[in-house]
């Protein structure tokens, strides 16, 4: 039992460590939008983001864009066509 409670402990530590990677996906394409809004400012300076960071956000905004355009109604259910 001694055993048992610090390796709980270690996978309720990295649990929560990983759930905020189990975001909203809509959340993710607003953060995405913002963080790509901001590299394209040049008063960011050292608040740029990484080349990594843009292009990943830069395929999540695709990936966002290829989905609505094959879905047939909106967030409240209403036809989009």
């Amino acid at each position: 039992m001694r055993l048992l409670r610090p390796a709980l402990l270690l996978l309720i530590v990295c649990g929560a460590s990983a759930s905020p990677a189990l975001a909203d996906p809509r959340d993710v394409l607003r953060d995405c939008e913002a963080l790509l809004a901001r590299a394209t400012d040049p008063k960011a300076g050292a608040d740029k983001p990484s080349d990594a960071d843009v292009a990943r956000c830069r395929q999540v905004v695709r990936d966002w864009t290829l989905r609505e355009s094959r879905m047939l109604v909106d967030e409240q259910g209403r036809p989009m066509r």
